[in-house]
């Protein structure tokens, strides 16, 4: 069974200069048959003018899911934009994270029941980042390792990526020792799945929460498919302004909760908790 109605959702926070780069991306994939969705945590006119921009062009078939800035929402936003949308299946990525050509049919081609995708991503330096344009993206220029480094990107194994054998880029997804977790840059799986677990735990702030996501479907029951060199994102560099020491230690606390007790339903989730109960619903 392959997904029907695929969508992709895009995070995003007051990035349009790199959101724009990111969508372009989108216009060149090698499927036209997917629907954007851009899960914003807040971000001024100018991203809903870039938004506006791209809509205008044709290309895309755009929903722009949006919330009132009041600090760092992303699993409220990812919430919403899972509560609302008609899409079968849901590709997860970043509006700082520039797909290849291929992302998002590699994602519909290797979908399978009961399982999420776990992919890949190679983070740019920031000259790298800032000298990319739309040229480069519609070339396909920017997937090239011999492009990257010309341009001032590390030479190293994480280019091994971007390799032109799929028969290699397989044999690798095959001996890496990376775990096939949720990786939020580059991960997809069913909507019914993750109206299932009650999606992204909104109790988790920056730091571990799409690692969480991820062991609550292992807990419910899904298995994870290594993907991390068979479809790979460029990460455009940036600031990290929410990482703080106190958060990752509350939040490393709720992921040793859900280890240990199993947990698969996100108490404060896409569903709200029932009035007067703590007790997940029958079933999970």
């Amino acid at each position: 069974m392959h997904p029907q109605n695929p969508g992709v959702v895009i995070t995003t926070y007051n990035s349009p200069l790199w959101l724009s780069k990111v969508l372009m991306g989108y216009e060149v994939q090698s499927t036209p048959d997917f629907r954007v969705i851009i899960a914003d945590d807040g971000s001024t006119d100018d991203t809903r003018q870039v938004i506006e921009t791209f809509r205008t062009r044709g290309r895309l078939t755009i929903d722009h899911v949006w919330h009132e800035d009041q600090g760092f929402r992303k699993c409220q936003i990812l919430n919403k934009a899972i509560r609302e949308t008609d899409c079968d299946y849901l590709i997860f990525t970043d509006g700082d994270c520039i797909p290849e050509p291929d992302f998002i049919a590699t994602h519909v081609r290797l979908a399978r029941p009961g399982h999420f995708l776990s992919g890949g991503y190679i983070k740019l330096t920031m000259p790298v980042s800032e000298l990319i344009g739309e040229d480069h993206i519609r070339s396909g220029d920017i997937f090239s390792p011999d492009w990257l480094v010309q341009h001032g990107q590390p030479k190293n194994h994480k280019l091994w990526k971007l390799a032109d054998s799929q028969r290699f880029r397989d044999f690798m997804n095959w001996v890496t020792p990376a775990a096939a977790s949720w990786n939020g840059m580059n991960s997809s799986t069913w909507t019914e799945d993750l109206r299932a677990v009650n999606g992204f735990n909104e109790d988790m702030q920056y730091g571990g929460l799409d690692r969480e996501l991820g062991e609550r479907l292992w807990n419910y029951g899904h298995k994870s498919i290594q993907i991390r060199y068979s479809t790979v994102c460029l990460h455009l560099d940036h600031a990290r302004g929410y990482s703080k020491p106190e958060i990752w230690a509350r939040n490393r606390a709720i992921r040793k909760a859900v280890k240990q007790k199993r947990i698969t339903w996100a108490q404060h989730g896409i569903e709200p908790p029932s009035a007067g109960t703590n007790e997940q619903p029958k079933g999970q």
